[in-house]
This record gives structure tokens, C-alpha cells and sequence, in this order.
């Protein structure tokens, strides 16, 4: 059946400025009509049987498209037990002790705690004796609040068999050492991961992260509710994690668009997770899934030392930080994720990560150009944290796409990286104004991992923190930071680009342009009725919206009209 929304305050495009209409008739093909409020127009592309509802003057938006985000992970972390926000550690530990206490091994044979503040400790991290003094019972766990961090016990070392003769799993996964090679129990990047069945098997016990579809069904829920109508997967962490979301899709309940990543760590494997990534497409491809993008983790974080900077550590001579692959390698991995028609979607967080990726790209293309083969791939910067001046212009001359998590520019992060950088250097971090000004693509995400944080996927969460640079959650030192304004003043994005890259911006990303990021007839029917017009609200107000109805293929899937 055909629906009218009119007497509406349509916001229909944010691509070439603010594209405004006053009318939208859509039905479960898609949108017919978007213009003037205009009957005869209306009844042009309705006829006379539609519903017709008078919107009163509410605004009317594109649905949104997260372009980054975790459901895997999510899902996951449901069983994760949540720690006290405090810098104290004994604080911490009194509160794990106390834990413990009511929750003997038999209940619960591995705890798995989120989150501890980064800067609770200094770049030498936190060691397993102190946390020995809260459980030595069992194996215990305590993420960082950046997830790439974490702190364990001596009892999960020696049933993960890790111990000084053990290799680190790569040069960003590490286990940190004592000066004879004897690890912490401060852990880089999930390497604990690669021992865990040693762990499990010891315990005889697995971890409750089911990836079923009733387990995945709250965070797709959750995008319903605020207005995200297509995504952007991280990466895909197990096959039954897709193989949940293709059965949702089956049965009607997925509502929402979705894109998948396959990861892979080193050009060596590559070709084996491009078959894998093919078995996904064979299996899993629909209407409203599509997998045809490879991920790689190029650094870790500016908060824990391991990104890679163009700078030495200001407490460590010669430490530049680390990197999983240089230029050479990278481009044989642009060249042939090229040839088989792929994208590349690459975490890079530190300057001297993002030189490599353009230099990469830039390689890449030549040799393409040198062979006759038509460049497709495209490649996606994720997070570009610190970025050197003198690269600010590359992603627009080469074409690459820039992801950015909103919500992380305000004090989210908090000064940690200055324990590595310089505070100039600090002060330079999320800056992407000179990228659009000389004409770079961009897209906005949230890369929430937990649900412990799922809350600042809202759009408009994420936008009023980075249309302002405050953090209403996780706000600076007002003391140091007139207003917890994260500096620079000159880095606040404008709310009309923030629509753009929610929108089109993203969708362009993920090669869904013609599809959605706009309201435009032929496009599909994703669109939001929100409680107050976004360009008339404060912009410190802006998480403050609501989402009245969302529409998704021309179905009200959340809220009512």
C-alpha cells in the first residue's frame, strides 16, 4: 500500500547542501515521490487509495547508516560483568574481591571484567600481581575502557600456557614483557585470544557468546530504535554470527541493510580469507546483505603505545610504535583485494599508519594503471587519528574514503596519548576539516564493540559531540579545557556535513549510493520521523531527538506515523 507523508518538514539530501521538500509517497518498492506538497503531484504518484497522514510540519529524514559497528562483539560482551567507573585501582580491586566472593569458580569459572580507565595506569601498564591480590582462583580479566588493552591474572597465563617462551601472536598482538621475557599480565590487542582453547579446554568450560539470532536480536533491535537502517559489520567474527543474521534476514526480522567484512592479518593469508569471504557471498547474499569487503588492522591505539606514529614516544627514544605490515606488503594487498573486485577498510590510528596506507594506495594504483586493469578496489581509512599536515590532501587525489566515529571526538579517550605524544601532537588529533575542504569522501560510524557502550551509537549522539567537541558522557577537565571543549575549536564539524556523512556519505562508502543516503524516488523507503528538527535544536541538545517512526522498506519497524 502506498503511503503520503505531507505537510512534513523534509530534509531530503545533505550531498549538495540541504536538498528540502515538503512531501514523500513511498510504498515497499521504494520512494515515488519527494517534492512540494503539491495534490495533484501527489496523487500522480500515489493515486487515490494511499494513505494519506499529515505530518503536522515534523521533520522527515534519510534513515541513517552506522558505516562501522560491532554486532559480533556486541553480542558477544552480554556476559561481561561491568566495573565501577573510577581511577582508583584498589577501588577496582576491592570491587572484584567482592565479586568474587559472591561468585564462586563453579558458578563462574573465568570473569571477564569492562572496563578499567587507559590512563588508570602509565605505559608500563598494570601487572598480574596486583590483580592476584583480588582472584588468584581462577583466570580473571579486565578490559580497558579503549578495547585494546587488557590486564590478567598469573592463573589465566598459566592456563592460557603463556609464559617467556611463548611468541607473541604478531607485532601489534603482544603479550608485555619483563626484561627476561616473563609477560605482566598487561596484554596488547586481544593476543590472549590465540591461546584461549588452551584456557577453556583446562576449565572444561566455554564462554556464554552465543552468536544465535535471539542473541543478536537486542543490538538489532537497538538499531531500529534510533534510526539506523543499514550498517557497516567491523569485521565477521565466527560463521555462526552470519549464518544468525541470514536466518533474521529470512525471516523478515533483520530490518536493516547489511554489509559484512572478512579479516584478514598479513598478505600470506589473504587469499585464504578472500575464499572465505566468496563461501560468505555464496551463502549469505541478498537483498539486504552484501559481503564484498576485506578489513586489516594496520596499528593499535594512541592510548596504548602500539600505533604508529611518524614521531618517537616522548618517553621512549627510538619507539616509533608498531606496525603490522610496511608499504611493500600493503600494496600487494591493495593489488589483490584490486584484482578480485574487493574493497580494503583498514583501522589506522596513528600519522605514520596513514602514510603508509596512502603510499600504499597510491603504489597500488600505478601498478594497476602499468597493467591495464581498471582500479575498483576502494579503499577505507577507519579512524585516521592523527594525520600529518602535509598528508591532509591525499585521501581526495586518491580516492580514498574516510570512516570516522563520531562520538570519539570529544574527551572519550581522554589525554592518555600524552603519554606517548607531545601535547602539540595531541592537540592535532581528529582534526578532518582540511580532508573536506579540499574535497575527501567521508563517512560516519559509531565502532561500538560492547553494550556497555551501544547507547553512543545514536546518531545524534555522535554528531553533537563532534559538532561541538564535547563529550556530554566523558567530558574534559573544564579546568584545562575551557568548557571541556576537546581542542582544536576549528575541528567541530558542521551539523549539514555530519547529515552528509550519516547518510550519503556512507552509503557511497559501501557502494549503496543508488540505493539509500538520500530520499529520492527509485531509492528505497528508509526514513525517519524525528521529534524536532535537528537545525533548529542547540547542538549541545542534538542527543536529546527522539525517533518518533522508522521506516524501513516502507514498513514502520519502529514508533508509529
Amino acid at each position: 500500500m502506498k503511503t503520503v507523508l505531507r505537510n512534513a518538514n523534509v530534509y531530503a539530501s545533505f550531498q549538495q547542501g540541504v536538498m528540502a521538500a515538503k512531501a514523500v509517497v513511498y510504498d515497499e518498492d521504494g520512494i515515488l515521490y519527494v517534492g512540494a506538497d503539491d495534490p495533484a503531484a501527489i496523487e500522480r504518484a500515489a493515486g487515490n487509495d494511499a494513505k494519506i497522514l499529515d505530518l503536522h510540519g515534523k521533520t522527515v529524514l534519510p534513515g541513517f547508516i552506522d558505516s562501522h559497528i560491532h554486532p559480533g562483539m556486541l553480542s558477544a560482551s552480554a556476559w561481561h560483568v561491568k566495573l565501577p567507573w573510577t581511577e582508583d585501582p584498589q577501588e577496582l580491586l576491592a570491587f572484584i574481591k567482592g565479586y568474587v566472593e559472591k561468585h564462586p569458580k563453579e558458578e563462574m569459572p573465568f570473569l571477564y571484567f569492562e572496563y578499567y580507565p587507559t590512563s588508570m595506569f602509565d605505559e608500563q601498564g598494570p601487572r598480574k600481581e596486583m590483580l592476584d591480590t583480588a582472584v588468584s582462583d581462577r583466570p580473571c580479566l579486565c578490559q580497558d575502557f579503549g578495547e585494546h588493552l587488557c590486564w590478567v591474572n598469573s592463573k589465566m597465563l598459566e592456563l592460557l600456557q603463556v609464559d617467556r617462551h611463548t611468541e607473541d601472536p604478531s607485532a601489534l598482538e603482544v603479550f608485555v614483557r619483563d626484561e627476561d621475557g616473563t609477560p605482566t599480565g598487561w596484554v596488547k590487542e586481544m593476543a590472549w585470544r590465540h591461546f584461549a582453547d588452551n584456557m577453556f579446554q583446562a576449565l572444561n568450560w566455554q564462554p556464554p557468546e552465543n552468536m544465535t539470532p535471539e542473541h543478536m536480536t537486542p543490538f538489532f533491535s537497538f538499531l531500529r530504535e534510533n534510526g539506523i537502517t543499514a550498517m557497516c559489520d567491523g569485521f565477521i567474527e565466527t560463521d555462526e554470527q552470519i549464518e544468525s543474521i541470514h536466518k533474521l534476514d529470512q525471516a523478515g526480522k533483520l530490518k536493516v541493510y547489511y554489509d559484512g567484512m572478512v579479516r584478514f592479518w598479513k598478505y600470506d593469508d589473504l587469499p585464504e580469507k578472500i575464499a572465505k569471504l566468496r563461501d560468505y557471498q555464496e551463502k549469505y547474499t541478498t537483498k539486504h546483505i552484501k559481503i564484498n569487503t576485506m578489513k586489516l588492522f594496520l596499528d593499535g591505539t594512541n592510548e596504548s603505545g602500539n600505533s604508529a606514529s611518524l614521531h618517537e614516544h616522548i618517553h621512549d627514544p627510538g619507539n616509533f610504535g608498531e606496525i603490522m605490515m610496511e608499504t611493500e606488503e600493503l600494496t600487494k594487498c591493495f593489488v589483490l583485494c584490486n584484482k578480485e573486485g574487493l574493497d580494503l577498510h583498514i583501522h589506522m590510528v596513528g600519522d605514520r599508519a596513514f602514510r603508509v596506507g596512502c603510499d600504499a594506495v597510491e603504489v597500488a594504483q600505478k601498478i594497476a594503471q602499468q597493467e591495464g586493469t581498471e582500479w575498483v578496489c576502494k579503499p577505507i581509512f577507519a579512524h585516521c587519528e592523527v594525520v600529518d599536515p602535509s598528508d591532509m590532501e591525499r585521501p581526495a587525489k586518491l580516492g580514498i574514503t574516510i570512516n570516522w566515529s563520531c562520538h570519539w571526538s570529544g574527551g572519550y579517550f581522554g589525554e592518555e596519548a600524552m603519554n606517548y605524544y607531545s601535547e602539540e601532537k595531541w592537540r592535532r588529533m581528529y582534526q578532518f576539516v582540511p580532508m573536506i575542504e579540499s574535497g575527501a569522501a567521508l563517512a560516519y560510524s559509531s565502532d561500538v564493540v560492547t553494550f556497555y557502550e551501544l547507547n553512543r551509537a545514536n546518531p545524534f549522539f555522535g554528531m553533537q559531540v563532534a559538532a561541538t567537541r564535547v563529550d556530554p558522557q566523558v567530558p574534559l577537565d573544564p579546568e584545562k579545557h575551557p568548557g571541556s571543549v576537546r581542542p582544536p575549536e576549528n575541528a567541530k564539524l558542521p551539523l549539514t556535513e555530519l547529515m552528509r556523512g550519516y547518510t550519503m556519505g556512507s552509503a557511497k562508502q559501501m557502494h549503496w549510493e543508488n540505493k539509500m543516503g538520500s530520499l529520492e524516488p527509485g531509492k528505497a523507503a528508509n526514513l525517519c520521523v524525528v521529534s524536532e528538527d535537528p537545525f533548529a535544536v542547540d547542538l549541545a541538545q542534538l542527543k536529546g531527538i527522539r525517533f518518533e517512526a522508522v521506516i524501513f522498506d516502507g514498513e514502520v519497524i519502529h514508533g508509529g506515523l
